[in-house]
């Protein structure tokens, strides 16, 4: 055996003891930095394996490509929270100081903001929202579940947050083999906490709301609605706490509707309204499903109609249901919109990418029978950025339409 064999052998050997080693040809993906690894693409895992815990990961050859957290209970294996020669916990707090820098630079004074946008920055299965003086932290997976302590210490010395709340209701939790977790994990935390963004203040109940908190993905479409909004009645369907049709009042708007199913979210979108100085004649609350909501109307009298719906598609199975859904959402609306109006519409399905729900809208607009163009395609708020080596992060999609 020749030297360079004896080393190589020596390291495939010491990688097998206490680390995972992928196939041959299977680590081109970490190599470009991707974080994901597929349960396919694993050829072993140390003896001593314990899910959720951080492992160096081997090429096949035995050359140190990164470290990760793994669980074999999942498809998608593993995710690397270090790439090359670095150990994961000093590379875990690079990474939280760098995601902390990036949102300095672009966003001065901001109350509400995304610090930590999972693999984008390369932190994966870690969101981290501010919301005044305070921080929600939402954890998807069990890797990051056993960092939680680490990652609360490590908030904590930087941001110095009145409070840390955790907000972790997802699906995906289930098939990590975690159960829904809410609660307080430091500090005190008075509700509602109070927001501003852009001049318009939002009231945020925490520990009622949906994601964590408020759909602070949509700041810049919010600002494109107070843009257009002037002088236009507006309908907000699926509104929650009315931050688009708090945009659609504050630039001009001379009526906005709020449709949403939670009688809970238009009593804050109330509130909301109330707090920014405009009276109950310039709104209207309705307490009903959207779907339910334009099958009744046998015409739309709104000159801009917004449409930001849940995600129909939760999973990879859903995509069917899921398109058919939108499908008839859109073709509803357009059919119904007067013409020469406005259609905002959106898709946070990250099953349902652009390309498909574009032909979605076309689709919707065919069976509508209805000239439809495109005016504008959703505004990638700053705070959450997509990494250019995991394009997956890129769920949110939406599109200005004009109605003719």
């Amino acid at each position: 055996m020749s030297r360079k064999e004896k080393i190589r052998h020596y390291r495939k050997n010491s990688a097998s003891a206490f680390g995972v080693i992928l196939k041959p040809g299977r680590e081109q993906s970490v190599l470009n930095r991707h974080h994901w690894i597929f349960s396919g693409a694993i050829q072993s895992y140390p003896a001593n394996f314990v899910d959720g815990e951080i492992y160096p990961v081997f090429s096949s050859k035995g050359e140190l490509l990164g470290h990760g957290y793994f669980n074999r209970r999942c498809s998608l294996a593993g995710r690397l929270v270090s790439f090359g020669q670095l150990g994961p916990h000093d590379s875990l707090k690079n990474h939280l100081a760098e995601a902390l820098k990036l949102r300095q630079l672009v966003y001065k004074q901001t109350e509400a903001v995304r610090l930590v946008n999972g693999e984008s920055d390369h932190l994966p299965g870690l969101i981290v929202d501010r919301y005044g003086p305070g921080l929600v932290i939402q954890i998807s997976t069990l890797g990051m579940e056993k960092l939680k302590s680490f990652l609360v210490k490590q908030l904590a010395g930087l941001l110095q947050p009145e409070f840390i709340y955790e907000k972790s209701l997802l699906p995906s939790r289930k098939e990590e083999g975690l159960e829904d977790f809410e609660g307080l994990l430091y500090g005190q935390i008075r509700e509602p906490v109070l927001i501003e963004e852009q001049g318009i203040k939002f009231k945020v109940y925490l520990s009622e709301a949906q994601k964590t908190g408020f759909f602070l993905d949509q700041r810049e479409m919010r600002q494109l609605v107070r843009q257009i909004a002037g002088g236009k009645k507006v309908l907000d369907g699926f509104s929650y706490t009315g931050g688009f049709a708090l945009s659609a009042l504050k630039g001009g708007a001379v009526q906005v509707d709020l449709v949403d199913y939670s009688r809970k979210a238009l009593d804050t979108a109330k509130e909301n309204f109330l707090l920014n100085g405009f009276s109950e004649s310039s709104f209207n609350l309705i307490n009903q499903d959207m779907f339910d909501f334009l099958n009744h109307q046998k015409q739309l009298d709104y000159e801009l109609v917004i449409l930001d719906p849940p995600a129909f598609a939760k999973k990879k199975a859903d995509e069917k249901s899921a398109t058919k859904a939108y499908r008839e959402l859109n073709r509803l609306a357009i059919e119904k919109m007067p013409s020469g109006s406005f259609l905002l519409t959106f898709s946070c399905s990250y099953h349902i990418d652009s390309q498909l729900f574009q032909k979605i809208i076309f689709q919707a607009a065919l069976e509508a029978g209805r000239e439809v163009k495109i005016i504008q395609r959703h505004r990638q708020a700053f705070d959450h950025p997509v990494s250019i080596f995991h394009p997956e992060s890129d769920y949110l999609k939406g599109f200005l339409l004009y109605v003719s």
